[in-house]
């Protein structure tokens, strides 16, 4: 596994450091996009974005959907959550103070997350808005906030001030969501420290400043404790926290039931900071190739075609279709959520005749049954530019038919690899026409 480096900054001033480093030093790195999100090919912040966020909008300004308020703190959180499609049963629920709203989180006050493929939604009780983040076809991924305060007239107006800190090597020097694990300190003085997580990073780092609830947890993680205290040591030396299979009848959350749910739950977790990094490398190699394509960056492309790619928008490309490949993914132990979300997640689809999905959860050694992201069904993956998604595929075919994989790809087993592409098969009408050809016996 590739060793990736740990951020080590003053938790105050995390955000500057991490925006100095998108807008400066990351024209030194080949894997993060090295172009202003003003430039005339991407005009981020000029276009009018076409989201799930943008198209809520719409339908309300055409009077077609109407947003109930619930009063007593959660606001239009029930509505919003209903409109876009995002189950309750997603909240995750994070305490470290690493948002625009920051003043109003606490251990006691934790921000709830909810998620769907397309969208993110943060509410914190006692704060003035709803925090949300969509993942735009064209974009990538847009910001908005919804005011707590009842209106005849509600919409979620688009932020740019989140990129001082959702802009950074970490994202890939696109606008971009992460989870981050934030470890603990013995003062407010010292130096925080912690990183991104998905599923490359061991899992005994991951989770600091988050609550971790289940069935079955990792036995060893940074989570369900306090971020500063005298017990802050190294997470090699952390010790492993107590199981926690709710925060129902618990102190930790002050008035637990004003959440949707009383839980964090671990298969959320691991689905959510494994989808988030994704979105950033698909945008970011949409981005590359909107850089050197210019007005034919949209061009279409026929499936017996293979696209020409410059060498950056290549690297990019390779980059997406290892992480979508789970290469890289460190053995996770079994987890097992108890919130219905894992349960609700699979059913979403699609499935081949056989009944099977790139949904299908395993969360024993890994997260996924099949070792390919459900992502390549998400609206970021679909908007990509033509030659970019073709050329993901391609890359996705050489690796999942090749008589001699590289060593990277050992994990996936000859079955794995037979079943990948018999659901790309049934679930994917724009493959190009590499995958009409016969797969050769294992």
């Amino acid at each position: 596994m590739t060793m990736r480096p740990t951020p080590f900054v003053p938790l105050a001033l995390a955000c500057v450091a991490l925006w100095c480093g998108a807008t400066g030093a990351a024209f030194q790195r080949s894997d993060a996009f090295p172009e202003s999100r003003h430039h005339p090919a991407i005009r981020y912040g000029s276009t009018k974005p076409s989201d799930v966020i943008a198209q809520l909008n719409a339908r309300l300004e055409r009077g077609e959907l109407t947003l109930a308020y619930e009063p007593g703190g959660r606001g239009y959180l029930k509505a919003v959550l209903a409109a876009l499609g995002v189950a309750p049963s997603s909240q995750t629920l994070v305490y470290s103070g690493t948002s625009l709203q920051a003043s109003y989180i606490s251990e006691k006050n934790p921000r709830a997350i909810y998620f769907n493929d397309n969208v993110s939604v943060a509410w914190i009780r006692g704060a003035p808005l709803l925090e949300l983040a969509a993942q735009d076809p064209k974009l990538g991924t847009v910001f908005y906030q919804l005011s707590q305060t009842e209106s005849a007239s509600p919409r979620a107006s688009r932020m740019e001030t989140c990129l001082s800190c959702h802009l950074s090597w970490d994202t890939r020097a696109v606008p971009g969501v992460f989870v981050l694990t934030t470890f603990p300190r013995r003062t407010t003085n010292d130096y925080a420290n912690g990183g991104i997580s998905d599923h490359r990073e061991p899992v005994d780092r991951r989770y600091g400043g988050w609550y971790v609830t289940g069935a079955k947890v990792p036995p060893r993680h940074m989570g369900n404790q306090p971020l500063i205290g005298p017990h802050a040591l190294p997470p090699e030396k952390t010790a492993p926290p107590a199981p926690l299979a709710t925060l129902a009848g618990t102190d930790l959350v002050r008035d637990i039931g004003d959440y949707l749910t009383p839980t964090s739950d671990i298969a959320a977790l691991v689905v959510f900071e494994h989808q988030l990094h994704a979105m950033n490398l698909m945008t970011r190699a949409s981005w590359e190739h909107r850089l050197v394509g210019g007005a034919d960056a949209d061009a279409p492309v026929g499936p017996a075609q293979e696209p020409s790619l410059m060498p950056r928008v290549r690297e990019a490309v390779d980059e997406l279709a290892d992480y979508l490949l789970f290469v890289d993914e460190v053995p996770l132990g079994t987890v097992q959520g108890n919130s219905g979300f894992a349960e609700w997640f699979a059913a979403q689809g699609p499935k081949d005749p056989q009944g099977r999905s790139l949904r299908e959860l395993k969360l024993e050694g890994r997260v996924m049954r099949y070792p390919l992201s459900y992502t390549i069904y998400s609206l970021a993956f679909d908007g990509m530019p033509p030659a970019v998604r073709q050329a993901t595929y391609r890359r996705l075919w050489q690796v999942l038919t090749s008589s001699r994989p590289e060593p990277k790809y050992k994990h996936l087993t000859a079955a794995d690899r037979r079943a990948a592409i018999e659901i790309l098969r049934a679930t994917k009408s724009d493959l190009p026409s590499v995958f009409e050809q016969t797969l050769a016996a294992r």
